[in-house]
């Protein structure tokens, strides 16, 4: 139910936005630029040119991009909210994947870049699989995992990829130039590091970067030309708590995600900096899961009371004595006639 909701607010989003701009027309660019489903009836011959049955198959299309559905089974997992960010990364990752290179989602941490990637894949039904990268990989790791990919036709993103070392990375350059001039061509099959291997034309590779972190690389200049950059700074903290809220059975979604966003914004500002501090989506993330918890438990409570319960016990164990007071303070201020009652959790 929960992912239902979340696509179906996103369907609404996107009606009310093409009713505001008074769309007519499939060509315009707010129809367009929207992930969209199309049944295809695909005639198939035999060997003689003759038309022998009809096949029904789902194609996805985005801007002048068309993809084949890959009914790669997931499971009933949660779906990512769709904001205007996540819209424009979408299309940057179906834009490279159309002209055979792959997708660079770059920018600070907790933005989205990776569950956006996988969001994406979702959304295909493609298989995908996050890499995390580390210092240690060797190209003959990158070399065996490369084959895998191709023949399988899975998409794969390496989470933090400046991770790896300079000279790796150079050597990745060349595997990844041979995979995409074999799927430009569309060959059955290509020779790769001595082996010749089949080749699925499904494939495709995602990189997310956190730039001017300590410990990364810049990548090579052959290795860039290989990847389509999109920046991803801020997410819209605002709208995604409220779909989340959404999804998990909350009423008064709207009011109450704005003075969460603004809760988080001034406790960043307000309160000490420390390295364990995290006022991210991370972490806004965490205290929505917390607050449908708490909900779905006590169907009878307030649910400003219920978001206040669960922004305390996510934040207030990690906060320093002298922030308590200042967190408490935002808390009264945002919510001055609620009372939140004590709640007992027995002996630690």
């Amino acid at each position: 139910m929960g992912a239902l909701i979340v696509l179906d607010v996103h369907a609404i989003e996107v009606t009310r936005r093409l009713v505001k701009e008074r769309v007519d027309d499939i060509n315009n660019f707010s129809w367009q630029c929207q992930l969209r489903y199309y049944w295809e009836i695909l005639q198939e011959t035999d060997g003689d040119g003759l038309t022998n049955d009809q096949t029904h198959e789902v194609f996805v299309k985005q801007t002048n991009t068309r993809f084949r559905y890959g009914y790669e089974y997931q499971g009933n997992g949660p779906r990512l909210v769709v904001t205007p960010l996540t819209d424009k990364c979408y299309m940057t990752l179906t834009g490279a994947l159309h002209l055979n290179y792959g997708g660079n989602p770059q920018g600070p941490a907790g933005t989205g870049k990776t569950e956006t990637t996988k969001d994406l894949g979702k959304a295909l039904a493609i298989c995908t699989i996050v890499f995390n990268c580390s210092d240690d990989l060797t190209y003959k790791m990158m070399e065996r995992y490369f084959m895998g990919l191709a023949s399988q036709g899975a998409w794969s993103c390496f989470d933090e990829f400046n991770r790896i070392g300079i000279e790796v990375l150079s050597v990745i350059a060349s595997q990844m130039l041979t995979i995409q001039t074999a799927v430009r061509a569309h060959a059955p099959e290509f020779e790769f590091c001595g082996r010749i291997i089949p080749l699925n034309m499904a494939f495709g590779v995602f990189i997310t970067m956190n730039p001017g972190y300590a410990g990364r690389q810049e990548l090579p200049d052959n290795l860039k030309a290989l990847f389509r950059p999109v920046a991803m700074m801020i997410p819209n903290y605002g709208l995604i708590a409220e779909i989340t809220m959404y999804s998990e059975g909350f009423a008064a979604a709207k009011p109450l995600s704005e003075k969460m966003a603004r809760l988080y914004s001034l406790a960043s500002e307000q309160l000490s900096k420390q390295k364990h501090y995290d006022f991210g989506m991370r972490a806004v993330k965490t205290v929505l899961l917390m607050a449908g918890k708490i909900k779905r438990e006590d169907r009878d409570t307030a649910e400003e009371v219920i978001l206040i319960r669960a922004m305390r016990d996510s934040n207030v164990p990690k906060f320093l004595t002298h922030d308590l007071p200042l967190f408490a303070g935002i808390i009264t201020d945002l919510f001055p006639t609620t009372v939140v009652p004590f709640v007992d959790y027995g002996k630690l």
